[in-house]
């Protein structure tokens, strides 16, 4: 598969003709889909999508579309979709939802795509979570819409009614990172941060901070702000502390001025963030900007070029390195670019062995020439594939078994 997205922090009613998996309805107005809950007795499952979002897709092609995925949502949910945006060749259906995705955008107050929302048999909202992931992952995450206790808005009403409760702050900090909710992830942090010093730091604190540190705004960056070498060192990762805090000032100070259809100039707008923040190395983080930038500019030899610079001092996820080496696959045919991109693609694969990952290795030794190897390979991707990708890595191994290219001439 090639391509998992890179940064996160990321259809009512596209026909899919769908025979399997989560069971959409269709030609029901939000009234109609309330009655049809409240007169099976079921929860409402409803996907805020729109036609531009990757991990919407992603979840509408791979993950709604399994059986076991089906088999968890269609006895407990009537399911639907409402497309947030508007396009020229948006249905009669989608447009006779205009208003009503208009309403959902303003009275839930959704920010992020993918949203999923969850209402009770009554009608009434009781669950949000954000962004996509895996079927196993994304069932599991569900299962919390089904309890009382798990709720996401049964446990922000009794947050904020025992504001002090810390073991409640803990649970709300996640449910919040899951809600998009900053403002009740704030609030709880310092609920716990108030009760963290930086001389009795602990591993276990060191990695919450790490994980939830999503605003400069919060005790949480402060904490890590002071205390970068005995964060790493604690976790045992160099450059963890200051990774975390450069994406946050990043994305706060920089983030509007961004424009990737032309060339930033990196040296001033580095200069302007690290006047503000001094003791931040924003070197790491420009360097994956610039990434971005010369993947999407589709300059490979500048691609490879950064990210073999970047890798010298620092170190890429499995996700990124597979991502980078994806785009280098489909789009290059130099053999240095295409040389860089298979040593990248074999780090992702020794650093978790994924179905994508493979896939990933497989075309590249395959387009290098290593016919027998890459069959080896895609083999092994297919045999760890979910039901979503099955049919695309069949389709690759079936190429490459009749020496047909896997890539676009």
């Amino acid at each position: 598969m090639k391509k998992i997205l890179l940064f996160l922090l990321i259809l009512p009613f596209t026909v899919i003709g769908q025979e399997k998996g989560i069971k959409f309805e269709h030609g029901l107005n939000w009234s109609q889909v309330k009655e049809k809950a409240k007169k099976e007795n079921k929860f409402i499952f409803v996907d805020l999508f729109t036609t531009w979002c990757g991990p919407c897709k992603y979840m509408s092609a791979a993950v709604f579309s399994q059986n076991k995925v089906g088999d968890f949502f269609n006895p407990k949910f009537v399911s639907t979709k409402i497309q947030m945006d508007k396009t020229d060749q948006d249905s009669e259906e989608v447009k006779s939802w205009y208003a009503e995705a208009e309403r959902f955008g303003q009275d839930y107050k959704i920010a992020a795509y993918p949203t999923f929302l969850v209402f009770n048999p009554k009608g009434e909202l009781v669950h949000r979570m954000v962004g996509g992931g895996e079927a196993d992952e994304f069932i599991e995450r569900t299962k919390d819409a089904l309890n009382s206790e798990t709720q996401y808005y049964a446990l922000l009403k009794d947050f904020e009614n025992n504001p002090t409760d810390l073991a409640l702050a803990h649970r709300m900090v996640r449910a919040a990172n899951t809600a998009y909710d900053e403002a009740t992830v704030i609030q709880a942090e310092d609920i716990i941060i108030s009760q963290t010093k930086s001389e009795n730091l602990t591993k276990e604190c060191a990695a919450y901070l790490v994980a939830n540190t999503r605003t400069s705004r919060s005790k949480a960056f402060d904490l890590l702000r002071n205390n970068p070498e005995k964060i790493d060192a604690l976790l045992e990762k160099n450059g963890a502390a200051n990774r975390v805090l450069a994406s946050v000032a990043i994305n706060e100070v920089l983030g509007t001025k961004i424009d990737f259809n032309t060339e930033p100039n990196w040296e001033s707008l580095k200069t302007e963030i690290s006047e503000k923040y001094s003791n931040i190395d924003f070197d790491p983080i420009f360097k994956l900007m610039k990434a971005q930038y010369y993947m999407q500019s589709h300059n490979w030899a500048a691609l490879k070029d950064i990210v073999e610079n970047y890798l010298i001092s620092e170190d890429l996820n499995s996700n990124q390195l597979n991502s980078y080496a994806w785009e280098i696959f489909e789009n290059c045919n130099d053999a240095a670019c295409l040389d860089a991109a298979l040593k990248w693609s074999k780090k992702a694969v020794e650093k978790d062995v994924k179905s994508a990952y493979l896939d990933t290795y497989a075309n590249l030794l395959y387009k290098k020439g290593d016919k027998i190897n890459a069959i080896k390979w895609q083999e092994e991707a297919l045999s760890l594939a979910n039901e979503g990708e099955q049919d695309n890595y069949t389709d690759t191994l079936a190429k490459m078994k009749s020496d047909l290219p896997t890539w676009q001439l």
